[in-house]
């Protein structure tokens, strides 16, 4: 049976467990996150697909079956895992997308490599989604792509249904035109998404970006802007930008760009926050910590989070604040990804190596400075440590959006608030009022915002977590997924009325 809503991401909606009667496949163990995100939009479609890639030794022949029915909390979905050999995948998503587009994507140019990008290869793997999503879509459904790794899937997709609505979606920052055109292949990828009817950003900056990176390869025009919601240009942010584009049009053909930032799932955090096992870990926690204040920082190891950064400040702190020895400590979880990749396998030694020095240098038999934790902690624990934390340092050096910040604020109770420090470049900044905001490229202003958050009044976090709170909770999940149901109900019916009109006559 065809779908009238496929969603087209690289990794499968589920974790596929091996138990001793088979293979399970079990809902993610977090709310929170792109994919159970996504998956709740299922259930809005009268049939939906999701096509993703699943590793095969044979692709002509895989030892799975390419099409299975899922039925979890979500609904009943079809899913379509496309196999890929594991040099396919290698040449495709740790080469192509990690090494080329990742470091442009997040303005590190100086670590972007076009030499062992096979071009040819990253073609081949995304007509290949683009042929599994048209399989699975009736001819008007909303194909809805998402991120980087799969900009060649929209044109492809509209030679195959050239009546569907069309949607993309970029989950990372978006570079202005002096980064994005370094890459050789820049024609091809905005050919591709101008063939969508609409591409989404979080935030207008990097809408902003796109556009200006389509009108200096193409011939369009931006014939359509407004002005930025005040609820999404947080005062003086360096990613604030005053104006966001709407639409652009090539060749007749207009397409939408929309600008929507995801959320987390706010009740439900607030919610799990408040369960007794969770308030008596934090008990335990803040028991084990006794007179000391606990800084949290979460995320993935990867250049673009900072986690260098963060550790060379908390140095700097006990190196100035000596009044400070065993009165702090920093929990800082960085969470390994691409681990047989050497920029990731460099940046974890030298993570590993600064904690062991700062142990080393300022810890005792009684108090241990940092804490570093590289395995993922399960959401009930996490959420507890984000309760019992006096502050949460997010200090990516470029981020999309990051949501680990939201998650923080609907953890926190306003009788014992924590502080939140906010790098200005992750996106969420741009909506999270309350922050104290941070330059993680100045060691001054780094420097200055731990003095700031660890000597802050409880009135004032008080007043701070509040705001936050807001911010966070107008921007959930439930917010996102219904303006973006309505932005397709919106598209598909501007696409059924342009089909419908005649074409004009040429002039005699």
């Amino acid at each position: 049976m065809k779908s009238d809503l496929v969603i087209v991401y690289h990794r499968q909606p589920y974790e596929e467990v091996m138990t001793e009667t088979g293979i399970e496949y079990r809902e993610n163990s977090s709310p929170n996150g792109i994919v159970p995100t996504l998956k709740g939009f299922l259930g809005s479609a009268k049939r939906g697909a999701w096509v993703a890639w699943k590793e095969a030794e044979d692709t002509s022949t895989p030892d799975f079956d390419p099409v299975i029915e899922i039925s979890d909390s979500y609904g009943t979905y079809d899913v379509s895992r496309l196999p890929l050999t594991a040099e396919q995948v290698k040449s495709f998503y740790h080469v192509t997308s990690k090494v080329a587009f990742w470091p442009i994507l997040h303005g590190f140019k100086e670590r972007y490599n076009y030499d062992p990008v096979d071009w040819p290869a990253f073609r081949t793997v995304n007509w290949a989604f683009a042929e599994a999503a048209a399989e699975q879509a009736t001819d008007d459904a909303v194909i809805w792509i998402h991120d980087y790794n799969l900009w060649l899937v929209p044109g492809y997709l509209r030679q195959l249904k050239p009546h569907a609505t069309i949607c993309f979606f970029h989950h990372t920052p978006f570079p202005g035109p002096d980064m994005f055109n370094v890459l050789p292949w820049r024609g091809e990828i905005i050919d591709s998404l101008l063939a969508c009817d609409s591409v989404g950003f979080h935030i207008p900056r990097y809408a902003q970006n796109f556009a200006a990176v389509v009108r200096s390869l193409t011939g369009a025009q931006l014939v359509e802007e407004c002005d930025t919601p005040s609820s999404l240009a947080a005062a003086g942010g360096a990613l604030n930008d005053r104006r966001m584009p709407l639409a652009l049009r090539h060749y007749g053909n207009t397409v939408s760009i929309h600008t929507r930032p995801v959320g987390v799932n706010f009740e439900l955090l607030e919610h799990l926050s408040r369960a007794p096992d969770v308030l008596k870990r934090c008990d335990d926690i803040r028991a084990d910590l006794g007179d000391c204040k606990l800084i949290l920082s979460v995320s993935r190891t990867d250049y673009t989070k900072g986690n260098i950064e963060q550790l060379e400040a908390f140095a700097r702190l006990l190196e100035r604040r000596r009044d400070l020895h065993g009165k702090v400590r920093l929990m800082l979880v960085s969470v390994g990804a691409n681990r047989n990749m050497t920029a990731y396998a460099e940046v974890q030694e030298r993570i590993e190596s600064l904690t062991g020095r700062i142990n080393g240098t300022y810890g005792s038999l009684e108090w241990q400075p940092v804490a570093l934790i590289s395995q993922a902690i399960p959401l009930a624990q996490l959420v507890a440590y984000y309760r019992a934390a006096d502050i949460a340092s997010i200090t990516p050096l470029a981020d999309g959006l990051n949501l680990v910040a939201s998650e923080f604020c609907a953890a926190q109770d306003l009788q014992r608030p924590g502080v939140l420090i906010l790098s200005e470049f992750a996106g969420c900044a741009v909506l999270l009022d309350g922050a104290i905001p941070v330059n993680p490229f100045s060691n001054a202003s780094m420097d200055a915002a731990l003095d700031q958050a660890l000597a802050m009044e409880k009135v004032e976090a008080s007043s701070r977590m509040t705001a936050l709170r807001r911010c966070a909770s107008t921007w959930d999940i439930a917010a996102w997924t219904s303006a973006e149901l309505a932005h397709f109900s919106s598209l598909r019916a501007l696409r059924n009325t342009a089909e419908d009109t005649p074409a004009p006559r040429p002039a005699a």
